[in-house]
């Protein structure tokens, strides 16, 4: 399937579907606290999913070679970059990062968005890696008007993130949205200005910076779905679903 261009009814219903994404993150980063299991963050999303009557796209979701996703939430704690799988097992401590991500179709159109909380009061480099990518994120945003470049977004992240000592996630990327979750073109999180497509008004994209303080090589564990780096180093990941229209950027998740 090629680009599609939403219209601005289209554009309304993401929108909806975006701020039921941003109430569940609301409800789950709240509860991100020591003692706490991911399991029981995986039940707040569900909950809150079903008095929004939307619909998980995570849940049952599978690619190629991989088992369905069994959650509606994914946690990634520490050195878990992307889709960790909600455990009883798993319990928040002091001082550990949470990437929370979340999506949801409602009315047939999806909102996809990811967070990285931090757990009570955490180290320094922590901190300030949560802080560089969700900077990242701004900067990525900031090139979504037409007539930039798909590469303009990814250079921007890019930039940000070798300015602070950080690496880029290579082996994941960002995406289109819209009817699907995963809809053309992909946003990698690097690229050279003025290179790729050029954006127009109309287009959803799902703009996901993964930064790690060590190496950026990943690994996939044995479940087919957790991502963690392969030196085990912190990860961060920030997402936002953003419309580019005439008057600028606008973030559907926010």
């Amino acid at each position: 399937m090629g680009i599609v261009i939403k219209n601005t009814i289209e554009l309304q219903k993401m929108h909806e579907a975006g701020r039921i994404v941003a109430g569940v993150l609301d409800a789950v980063e709240v509860a991100c606290v020591p003692g706490v299991t991911t399991a029981e963050l995986d039940r707040i999303a569900r909950r809150e999913l079903e008095r929004a009557k939307a619909k998980s796209a995570f849940l049952g979701y599978r690619q190629a070679g991989t088992p369905p996703f069994p959650a509606v939430l994914c946690t990634s704690v520490n050195q878990v970059v992307v889709h960790g799988i909600p455990s009883q097992r798993v319990v928040l401590g002091e001082g550990d990062v949470i990437g929370i991500d979340f999506a949801c179709f409602k009315d047939g159109y999806c909102g996809d968005a990811a967070r990285t909380i931090a757990v009570g009061v955490v180290s320094e480099p922590a901190r300030d890696l949560v802080a560089a990518t969700r900077a990242a994120l701004d900067a990525a945003i900031a090139e979504c008007v037409p007539g930039k470049r798909l590469g303009d977004v990814g250079a921007a992240v890019e930039a940000l993130a070798t300015a602070n000592g950080y690496s880029i996630v290579r082996d994941f990327v960002g995406h289109g949205i819209g009817r699907a979750m995963h809809e053309a073109p992909q946003v990698p999180n690097y690229g050279n200005r003025g290179a790729g497509l050029r954006l127009k008004a109309g287009m959803v994209i799902a703009i996901e910076p993964m930064l790690n303080t060590g190496r950026g090589d990943v690994r996939v564990l044995a479940d087919g779905w957790t991502v963690e780096t392969r030196d085990h180093g912190l990860s961060a990941h920030v997402e936002h679903t953003v419309a580019i229209t005439a008057d600028g950027p606008r973030v559907l998740t926010a």
